[in-house]
C-alpha cells in the first residue's frame, strides 16, 4: 500500500510502496482510512524542527493521526468494535497496563504508542490501532468532519485547561485548525472570543466563516494597536502558534491573575520576565492532548454542529497528491487539509 513516512531524522517525507499492516492481535484493530487531515505537528516533522529527536528510535515511520475510517478487522478479543464500524481513533490510546494507567491517569500513558509518531499512522490505506481508542462516528457526520475529531478534542482540552466561562474574555493566538478547536469550545463555554494571526489571510477567512468576527491579521499596519486596544485585559488568552514572541504577547494582553493556556510546540527556548509576572499573578498552564471525555464530548458536539464545522476543511486531496497538501500547509494558504487514500488494496473500497 501507498504510505507517507518519515525515513530519516532529517527535513522531508517520502510517499512509499510498504506491506499491508498484519492481521490484528488481542486489543488491536485494522481501520481502512477514509479521511486524515494534515496537523501541525506534521509539519513538525517534515522540517524536522526541535521537539521530534523522540521519533529517531522509531524510524522509519508512516505519519497521520487525525483520521476517520471503516473497522476492516478485528482481534481475536474484540467486542467494542466490528467490521463496517465508521470510526475515529484516539491516536494516543493508553495501553492500560502502566504505573499512569493502573492508577487512573490514562492520559499520561507511559506506553502510548502514539500513532504518527512512534507507530505507523494513517496517511497510508490502513492502520492498525489499539481497541481501547476506537469511537463510533455519530449518524449523519461525514469521513471528512470526523476526521477533525482529535484537534477538536485537543482545542476542548485547552478549554477545560483555562477554566473559560460564561463570561470570560478570551483570546486565542493562532487561527490554526488547533486554534479554531479552542475558539470552538470557549465560544461554547459561553466566553466572547477574538483570534489573531500573523499574515493569516485565508485561515483568518476560515476563522469569519466559523462566525469569529473579531479578527485579527497583526501582519497589517495598525492591527497590533487595534488589537491591543481591544483586548488589553484578557481573562485567558490562548497561544497556538509555537512562535516564542506570542508568549510575550499574550503575557503582556492578560488582566492581573489572568491564565495562559500554551497548546503550542516550540523548537526554541522563550525567555520570560519573572519578576512581573509574579507581581500580576499570573498563571502560565499548558495543554497537550486529550483525555477519554473529550472524544466522548467532542464526538457530541460534531454531531450537534454537523456542517457548520465544513469551513474548517479547506483543501481535500488524494494521498498521492499529499506533499502538495504539505505545501500548502507549510506556506499557511491552506487551513486543514484532509488527505483520502485512493486505493485500498485490502478490500477495494467497498463501503459496508
Amino acid at each position: 500500500m501507498l504510505s507517507f513516512r518519515k525515513l530519516t531524522p532529517a527535513p522531508g517525507l517520502t510517499l512509499v510502496e510498504t506491506n499491508a499492516p498484519p492481521a490484528p492481535g488481542l486489543g488491536e484493530v485494522v481501520i481502512s482510512v477514509r479521511a486524515a487531515g494534515i496537523c501541525g505537528s506534521d509539519l513538525h516533522v517534515h522540517e524536522w524542527h526541535g521537539g521530534y529527536d523522540f521519533m529517531k528510535s522509531h524510524l522509519p515511520v508512516t505519519l497521520g493521526h487525525e483520521f476517520s475510517g471503516i473497522v476492516h478487522a478485528v482481534g481475536p478479543d474484540v467486542t467494542t468494535s466490528k467490521p463496517g464500524d465508521r470510526v475515529v481513533v484516539w491516536p494516543s490510546s493508553p495501553c492500560g497496563a502502566c504505573h499512569e494507567c493502573i492508577k487512573g491517569t490514562i492520559q499520561n500513558c507511559e506506553n502510548k504508542r502514539t500513532l504518527g509518531l512512534y507507530a505507523d499512522g494513517a496517511f497510508a490505506s490502513h492502520v492498525l490501532v489499539r481497541s481501547n481508542g476506537v469511537f463510533q462516528i455519530p449518524e449523519g457526520v461525514d469521513f471528512d468532519v470526523a476526521a477533525l475529531t482529535e484537534p477538536l478534542c485537543v482545542g476542548r482540552r485547552a478549554v477545560i485547561v483555562g477554566e473559560a466561562r460564561p463570561g470570560s474574555h478570551a483570546l486565542v493566538l493562532g487561527p490554526g485548525t488547533i486554534g479554531q478547536a479552542i475558539a470552538i469550545f470557549a465560544r461554547e463555554a459561553g466566553a466572547s472570543v477574538a483570534i489573531a494571526g500573523f499574515n493569516d489571510a485565508a485561515r483568518l477567512k476560515v476563522c469569519n466563516e466559523l462566525g469569529f468576527t473579531d479578527t485579527f491579521d497583526l501582519s497589517d499596519d495598525g492591527e497590533r494597536a487595534r488589537m491591543t486596544d481591544r483586548h488589553s485585559d484578557c481573562d485567558i488568552v490562548f497561544e497556538a502558534t509555537g512562535r516564542s514572541e506570542s508568549i510575550t504577547d499574550a503575557l503582556s494582553l492578560l488582566r492581573k491573575e489572568g491564565i495562559l493556556v500554551v497548546t503550542g510546540i516550540h523548537s526554541q527556548p522563550v525567555t520570560i520576565e519573572l519578576t512581573t509576572l509574579v507581581r500580576r499573578k499570573l498563571q502560565i498552564r499548558t495543554s497537550h492532548g486529550a483525555q477519554p471525555d473529550d472524544w466522548w464530548q467532542t464526538l457530541e458536539t460534531i454531531k450537534q454542529l454537523g456542517c457548520r464545522l465544513n469551513p474548517m476543511i479547506s483543501h481535500r486531496l488524494p494521498l498521492k497528491d499529499i506533499q502538495k497538501g504539505f505545501d500548502l500547509a507549510l506556506s499557511r494558504a491552506a487551513s486543514k487539509v484532509i488527505i483520502q487514500p485512493e486505493s485500498d488494496l485490502l478490500e477495494g473500497r467497498k463501503e459496508p
